[in-house]
């Protein structure tokens, strides 16, 4: 198989051909891999923004959407042939350790689940059959990006109609909340981010207000927006302590819930006033958008068959495997909204 292979946290992945495939193990799922998807958990985990990397070199890539090439004993949820999804989030079925490659006699880890490759090894628990009529480069978009932003409104935050949200960054996680927010008719969508091309495809998901922070006081602008209340709900999707901070302070007394699904680097620490907590302000972090994948990517997928979520707008670029590099310096310089590997 050919994948892109991260020896040393800091250095650009390498892309490697002839790795040898291990023979599966009980709970294990082979998959030849249509797409990956390219998020920014995975840029910093590249960039040694995580921490000590105790598993080098190892494969990459934690979203994606393929076909089933062959399973190992014990594995009830997926058969060959299947169209699968492939995700982060533990769903049913065998929980099984990381697959291990070899390259010359170079051991290659893995976890359970890899995606910037061809083929990939992965836990029967990593995968959800792909409903019938999703295309495989859509449903690369279930494993990450719309099972955490969309499981935020669906899961944590549940708006009533009229509700007015703020949501910081417009990338994958960010519009993956923006037209879930539509969906349960919430009345005021502010959007946050620095670059204008990403809040134009805001705005042609939803978003009724655009503040490129680069240019205004997103917290004041909240403000003046909804009248000097804040919002009910902010969504932080970002990864950066600061703007955790912000949309914290963006939301209203007595009640209003800020979330953060974006993990800031290793040493970042948030900073935030008691007092806005003793007037009811809340926060709390999301661990996928409390997603169920077995439950939900199923009634995401059912959401983008009635065109309730236009999921093709998000896709603003697509890569080779070979050119991952270029991919992760694109979305580390914020110039892409949500990005593909093509493999197959």
């Amino acid at each position: 198989m050919k994948a892109a292979v991260l020896y040393k946290t800091g250095e650009p992945l390498v892309v490697e051909n002839d790795i040898e495939i291990p023979d599966l193990q009980p709970g294990q799922v082979l998959v030849e891999v249509a797409c990956s998807g390219i998020c920014r958990s995975q840029l910093m985990e590249a960039r040694g923004k995580r921490g000590e990397d105790n598993y080098l070199p190892h494969l990459m890539g934690h979203e994606g959407a393929g076909k089933v090439v062959d399973i190992g004993g014990g594995v009830q949820k997926v058969s060959k042939g299947d169209s699968v999804v492939l995700t982060w989030i533990k769903g049913k079925g065998a929980n099984c350790p990381g697959a291990i490659y070899n390259k010359k006699g170079v051991k290659i880890n893995s976890g359970g689940v890899t995606t910037f490759s061809d083929y990939t090894v992965v836990s029967e628990n990593r995968c959800v059959k792909l409903p019938e009529g999703v295309p495989l480069d859509i449903a690369t978009l279930l494993g990450c990006a719309l099972p955490t932003g969309a499981g935020i409104v669906m899961n944590t935050i549940r708006p009533t109609q009229g509700s007015s949200i703020a949501i910081f960054g417009a990338g994958g996680i960010g519009l993956s909340s923006l037209m879930t927010a539509t969906v349960f008719a919430c009345s005021t969508i502010i959007v946050v981010d620095v670059e204008d091309l990403k809040l134009k495809r805001a705005q042609e998901l939803g978003a009724t207000h655009l503040i490129n922070s680069n240019n205004e006081n997103a917290v004041d602008k909240i403000y003046q927006i909804t009248q000097g209340k804040g919002v009910d709900y902010s969504i932080e999707a970002v990864g950066r302590a600061k703007v955790i901070e912000f949309a914290f302070q963006s939301v209203c007394d007595n009640g209003g819930l800020c979330v953060f699904a974006g993990h800031p680097a290793v040493h970042e620490r948030i900073n935030l006033d008691p007092f806005d907590m003793i007037k009811g302000k809340r926060i709390q972090g999301s661990w996928g958008g409390g997603c169920d994948p077995d439950r939900d990517i199923p009634l995401l997928a059912k959401y983008y068959l009635e065109g309730k979520l236009p999921l093709e707008k998000m896709i603003s670029h697509r890569y080779k495997l070979e050119e991952i590099n270029e991919a992760l310096d694109n979305l580390e310089n914020n110039k892409m909204a949500r990005a593909l590997l093509e493999m197959n």
